[in-house]
Formats: C-alpha cells, structure tokens, sequence
C-alpha cells in the first residue's frame, strides 16, 4: 500500500512538473518579440510542444508579422524557415486534438502567413473545420468563413453549409463585425430573399454609423460588389461612416474604396473632397511602386494640374518599377483621366513587353481597351498582343471570353482578319447573351465597313454570319420570359447594330412583360429606354403609375432617373411629376450637391420649377459648395454639371422672373462658345442660298445667330407687318463676314432693337435625328421642345424643320425645297 502511494505521488509530482513547464512554455512563446525567438523555442522544445503549444506559436508568428508595415513584412522567410515545417508537421498530426477555436485560428494564422490553398495542413484544418461546423460559435464560424473566403472556395459545398447555418442564426447575430465577415464568404451561393435579409440586417447593425464600424462597412462594400447590387441605403451609410473616420483613411484604404466605388457604379464629392485634401498632403510618402500605383489610381482623375503632372513625371520615372498588375492601374487611370502623355505612354508600352506573358485573357482585353483607347502608336507591342490574343481565341471555349477577345481584336490598328476568327464566331453565336452578339456584331460590321476581310468569298460569308447572328438575337429574345433578366443582359449593350436591328424588337418584348415592372425595376427599365431613346406610351404610363405608387420604397437617385427618361422624351404626366416632386422635395438630404443641380434641369425641361429646390440652388452658400465639390468631380460630369446650371439659370430667368434670380453665366457662355467656333456646315451654306433667293439678298437673314441667353439658331431673319422681310443693313445691325458667310455675333452686338409694329423676327432652325425620338412617332424630345419655348418668350416665331421632312423624297429637288422654305418663313399652309 505504501508502496503504490509513493509511485502515485510521483507520478502526480512529474504531471504537475510537465504542467508547469508547459505553462512556462506557452508563457515564453508568448512572450517572444521576434519570429526567431518562437522559432528556437520549437526547436529546442519538439517532443514537449502539445497542440496547445503548436496553435500558440502560429498565432504568434502571424502577430509578430501583422506588428510590422506591410512593405516591411517577411512571411517568405518564416514560412520558409525550417522550424516552421516542423511546426506544420506538428499541427498536422495533433488536427484532431484541438479545440474548435484553435482549429480556426491556426488555419487564420498560416493563410495569413501565405501558406499555400493546398498545403497539406491546411487541408487537414479545413477538413476538421467542417467536421465541427455546426457546433462552432459565431465568431469562430466567421472566421472559419474568411479563410475559406481567402482560399478561393467561394462555391465550395461547405460555403453552402456555412449559409445554411447563417440563415438559421441570422436573427441571433448581433455583432456588425461578425455579420460583415459571413456576408462576404457567403455571397456567392445566397438566393435574393436570403440577400435582401441579409442587407437589412446590415442597415439594423450599422445604424450608430460611428468610425468603430470603419472596416466593416469596407466588407459591406465587398458584399454589394460581389452580388452586383447598387443597394442606395446601404451605400450612403457606409459612405457617411467613411466621412467620420478620416483618422483611419490611408492610400490603401482610401484606393480599395474608390475601386469599389467604380464597380458599384457609385460616387461621392463629400468622399472626393476628404480622398483629395489627404492625399494631397501626403503625396510625397509614396515613393514605393505599390503605394504609389494606388495614388495615381485614386488622386489622378480628380488632381489640378500642377498635381497631375507631378504624377505623370514620377509614373515615367518608376515604370520600371512596376508590376504587371500596377502598369494596367496606370494605364486605366490614364484613359480614365484622358491622360495622353506620350512621354508615359511610350514608357509603359516598353515596360509592357517583359509583362504580356504574364497576363491573363480578360487583363489582355482590358489593355487593348486601354491602348487603343489612349492611341497608343507602338506597332511592335499590338503585333505581340494580337499573337497572344489569337492564341487565346484558338483555345477559349467560354462564349463571353470569345466576344471579349473579338471584340479588341477589332479595335487593334491595321489588323487583317483570318477565318479562323469568323469561324470561332459562328461556333458561339447560339450560347451568347445580347451583350456578346453586340460585341461581335460591333467587330464584324466594323471589319466589313473597313474591308479587313481578304480570305475567299469573305463578304459573303461575313454577310451570311451577320444574318446568322441577327438571327441568334432575335431567337434569344423571343425565348425571354423575365423582364429582370432581360434588363441585366441589356445593361451594356449599345452601338449601331443593336440599335438597328433589336432595338424595336426589345422595346416590343418590354411591352409583352409590361405586367412585370415592379418598383425594384423601373430604375434600370427607365435607363434602357433613355439609353435608345424610345418613346413608349404604354411602358411610360406604366413606369409612371408604379413609381407613383412606390415613391417610399424607391431611392431618390433612382426617381431622378425616372424623371430624366420622362423630361428628356418630352412625356409629360402631370400626376406623376407632381407625386416625384412632392417626394423629392421632402428628400433633397439625400442628393448631394451637384445632383441637386441635374435633378432641377430635368425638372426644368419637363417645365416644372418647385420653388425650394430653385431657392436652394440659386443661393451662395450652395453655389460655394458647388465650386468646391466641381474640382474633384470627374471634367466629363463637371462640364455637364456646369452645363446644366447654366441652362437652368437660363430656364428660371425667362419662366419664374418672380424668383428674381439674375442671369450670371454671361462669361461662362462666351468661354463655351468662343471655345466651340466651328465653320459652317454645308447644308447651312445650301440653305442661307435658298434663303438669299427666296428673300432677295443675303442683307436679309443671318446664320449661326446668338440670341440673348445664348441660343444658337440656324437662321434669323425679320418679317415686317406685309411679311416682307427688312434687311439688317438697313437697321444697321453689325455683321461679322467670313467666306461670305455671317457668323454668331457677339451677344452685345445682337443690335435687338425694338421691331417696327407688326413686324416679327423668325428663328429657323434645322433638327437633326438627335432632336427626336428612335420610335416611329418622331416625337421632338425635351431639350429642342424648351428651345422653342424659350425663343417664343424671346419675341420668336420659331420655324423647325425636321430631317426627315428636308431629306424626304418629296423635297428631292431644289424647286421643291423652296418652295417648302417659302411655305415655312411666311406661315403659308
């Protein structure tokens, strides 16, 4: 008996011994600084390191790591090291004893150590992991969710089990962290109710909007990209969530945001303005390839110019130094800009040839986008690209991989067209979405129109393909039976083939499916319909009767898009207009600056002047946020926004005079049109000669005429009381004479003096297909309609001559022309 207490009692001692040294152990792993530290630990402690001891070391490897600047990182050399082998072997046998949550930060630990996706101990974690799943607690089943996410695993089954359990516990999870992280691991195998949950759920956990929430509003960003939602409320509270942490706002975060910004379809001046002044003032701390690809990508399209040109010299000076990956950043951000440096570009082009190799298909199409879109001149380089693109084309099985690459292939300079393209063509006709038959469409007809097609029997064949593909487009648009899938195929389309050969026949299809508009698809409805300009009765009342019904559940934004379809066709719904207002009105907060303005030039077209939305605009302190909001603004929207300030100031002046708003674009609108001084088309040389002979000399009318306001018309002449015309040299009105020709006038010099008594000035103006709807109404669409409107308030008798009534075979001679003149200047029917 006492001997088998004294062999206890020293088992019990070696136990207690072993604890206590496997305490100092973990204690001294964790005490390490430095990765060598923890390493030599390992080494000297093998047959003792439990698994406890093994997922400890992990995590310390990876925190000593995370300590350091990313640039200052050395994961190649710990992941390297031979005592880390050790502890993978280590792990691998000990997977089983683990506990649930170690499992999970062991996996976090070595993927963030760049191990290898398929490292045998990563397999063997991952493997463990989803043995456990359903037992797992929430924050570790979110972690679990982001490694899964960082391996590539995005359809993987256990990312649906993973979904099922978030589905099942999403009322429970009340962490925003927690919820960001599933969400982005999730997101690809989620049905659209599940969606929907989830965002609001998100909408619920970020209500605080507080810089605590910094990044995981970036993750939600990550979840609307990956699903491909521009989700409004969402946007704008991770938005105004990114306004409150400027502490927290560096290059990488500041470009991570602007790339989502893109892919969302999303923009902000507030988000500009904070981006611009930060990194304005730290511009010179970015000296390293990485860091200084990311500022040129977020500073270069909104910079001033002496900004922008220091970075167009130190984008010359690094090209070296740049990754494949960081020169198409260049380059995109150089078309983006309009930037053509050609001093950049020729040092980018010569960087290109030691980086074609490296790219994959879609990264080849995107820089033959880039090139041709930046006029690229190296012919060397486009050789290369147009052998690696063939050769992808030879291989590519994958129906949009095949209309991307045809289509750039197209776009390459003096390319001549094997058969071998035309054939891959017709081989994928039948498997390809609108968008791909437009793309191929778009390089066939292109070809064609070019004669790049040299092979035997080429046009016949070619013209046999387009029939063939004509043929693919209607058939896929018969079997259509949802409007939202149509309108998602539709969102790219464009060009001259769709517009002449399915434009009808989709805006048909639209009519047949009308009973599936709903107020979460009139927004992109509306773009499509504006987008080709088709004037529809039926699908407008019904657009506008749901968005009436809906104003609540719709985004202003989107409401200023249905509004823009309906001024810009010149529809007008006097219900529906009144109900948008009325909403939109109440809800100006949620527009920024500049879109306050375009929203009240719209609204101005249709001839409506809601008198806060006037007031709000045509006030200084808005006008001062305007200018300041206008610099960082992209010049293609600064010079529509300036545009449509201009004329909207223009509408209020002449239809509200009781706002009493002065007319302040005097300046503006002699930069504009001095920078536009253009000759004189022939056809208005053809018709001032009618003109001259119908009125008996050129004293009598005037061509290219500025009126006050700073309309343009074609023609001007006046019409005494008799109608008999009264010459301008005669009412000494100053001309300026160039080839005979007299040109617009400066708008002091208009020598508007008051007519005699019944006489009556006559503005003629010619209307292109622009100025009228693609449908076969021909309705004069917004802009031409309040053109003529103005002119009226302005003393005019307005005379607008269509194309299709100057063009028509009834007006085939020049007999007939004039006298249809005749008819139109003296209001003969």
């Amino acid at each position: 008996m006492l001997c088998l207490r004294r062999v206890c009692l020293l088992t019990l001692r070696r136990c207690q011994a072993r604890t206590l040294c496997s305490d100092l152990l973990l204690s001294q792993i964790n005490s390490c600084t430095h990765e060598d530290e923890v390493f030599s630990l390992v080494g000297r402690n093998k047959a003792r390191l439990s698994e406890k001891h093994v997922g400890i070391a992990f995590n310390m490897l990876w925190q000593l790591q995370k300590k350091r600047p990313f640039l200052l990182r050395t994961t190649d050399y710990v992941k390297n090291h031979s005592q880390f082998l050790t502890l993978c072997v280590l792990a691998e046998n000990k997977v089983k004893d683990m506990e649930d949550e170690a499992i999970v930060d062991t996996l976090y630990s070595i993927l963030r150590l760049n191990v290898e996706d398929h490292d045998s101990l990563a397999e063997a974690l991952v493997t463990e992991a989803w043995k456990r799943l359903e037992r797992f607690s929430l924050p570790a089943l979110s972690k679990f969710t982001l490694c899964l996410y960082k391996q590539h695993r995005h359809f993987n089954p256990i990312i649906g089990q993973v979904a099922h359990i978030v589905d099942m516990k999403l009322d429970s999870i009340q962490d925003v962290r927690i919820l960001s992280v599933l969400m982005v691991g999730i997101s690809d195998v989620i049905s659209q109710s599940f969606r929907d949950r989830l965002l609001h759920k998100a909408e619920q956990l970020l209500e605080e909007e507080n810089e605590g929430h910094f990044n995981y509003a970036r993750r939600m960003l990550q979840f609307l990209q990956n699903v491909k939602l521009k989700y409004h409320p969402l946007l704008e509270k991770c938005n105004r969530i990114f306004l409150k942490s400027a502490s927290r706002l560096d290059i990488h975060s500041i470009s991570n945001i602007f790339g989502l910004y893109e892919q969302l379809g999303f923009d902000n001046a507030e988000f500009r303005l904070l981006a611009n002044q930060i990194l304005s003032e730290t511009i010179d701390d970015y000296y390293h390839p990485e860091t200084f690809a990311k500022l040129f990508f977020a500073l270069g399209p909104m910079a001033g110019s002496r900004v922008r040109e220091r970075l167009l010299v130190t984008a010359a000076y690094m090209a070296e130094e740049f990754s494949s990956h960081q020169v198409l950043v260049i380059l995109k951000t150089m078309k983006k800009m309009k930037c053509r440096n050609s001093h950049l570009l020729e040092k980018m082009a010569s960087v290109l040839h030691k980086h074609l190799e490296s790219y994959h298909v879609l990264q080849l199409v995107k820089l033959t986008q880039y090139l041709t879109g930046l006029r690229c001149r190296n012919l060397e380089l486009f050789a290369k690209l147009k052998m690696l693109l063939l050769g992808y084309l030879k291989s590519s099985v994958i129906p949009a991989d095949t209309a991307a690459i045809i289509r750039v292939l197209a776009m390459l300079p003096s390319f001549q067209v094997e058969e071998m393209i035309t054939n891959k063509a017709a081989a994928v006709l039948p498997q390809c979405s609108l968008h791909h038959l437009n793309c191929i469409a778009t390089a066939l007809v292109k070809w064609n129109h070019h004669d790049q097609l040299h092979w035997q029997n080429s046009s016949e064949l070619c013209a046999k393909l387009l029939q063939k593909l004509n043929d693919c487009g209607f058939e896929r648009l018969q079997k259509t039976n949802s409007l939202n899938l149509l309108l998602e195929e539709l969102t790219h389309v464009n060009g001259e083939w769709f517009e002449e050969v399915l434009n009808e026949e989709t805006v048909a299809m639209c009519q047949r499916l009308i009973d599936q508009i709903t107020w979460t698809n009139v927004s992109p409805l509306s773009f499509f319909l504006k987008k080709t300009n088709h004037r529809c009765p039926a699908l407008f009342d019904r657009i506008a009767s749901v968005t009436v019904e809906n104003t609540d559940k719709i985004h202003p934004s989107e409401i200023y898009f249905i509004l823009f379809l309906f001024s810009a066709l010149n529809y007008d719904n006097e219900e529906f207009f009144k109900s948008c207002i009325q909403h939109l009105t109440s809800n100006l907060s949620y527009f920024e600056i500049y879109q306050l303005v375009l929203l009240g030039h719209v609204l101005a077209v249709a001839g409506y002047f809601p008198p806060i939305l006037i007031t709000t605009i045509f006030n200084v302190s808005f006008l001062s946020k305007l200018d300041a909001q206008l610099k960082v603004l992209p010049d293609t929207l600064k010079q529509r926004v300036c545009s449509r300030l201009m004329k909207l100031n223009r509408a209020v002046c002449l239809e509200c005079p009781e706002f009493h708003i002065p007319w302040f674009h005097e300046q503006y609108c002699q930069r504009v049109f001095h920078n536009s001084m253009s000759r004189i088309n022939p056809l208005r040389q053809h018709v001032h000669r009618m003109l001259t002979e119908i009125l008996g000399g050129s004293q009598y009318s005037r061509i290219s005429v500025l009126t006050p306001y700073y309309y343009e018309i074609d023609f001007e002449c006046v019409l005494d009381e008799n109608k008999k015309p009264l010459s301008y040299m005669a009412q000494n009105i100053p001309l300026d004479d160039v080839g005979g020709i007299h040109l617009r006038h400066d708008i002091k010099d208009e020598g508007r003096k008051a007519l005699p008594p019944g006489a009556q000035r006559i503005a003629l103006e010619f209307l292109d297909s622009r100025a009228f709807s693609k449908d076969y109404s021909r309705h004069l669409k917004g802009e031409p309609a309040v053109k003529k409107r103005h002119l009226e308030m302005l003393g005019y008798r307005v005379v607008q001559i269509p194309h299709f009534e100057w063009n028509s075979m009834v007006l085939s001679t020049k007999g007939e022309q004039l006298e249809y003149l005749r008819q139109q200047l003296y209001g003969i029917q």
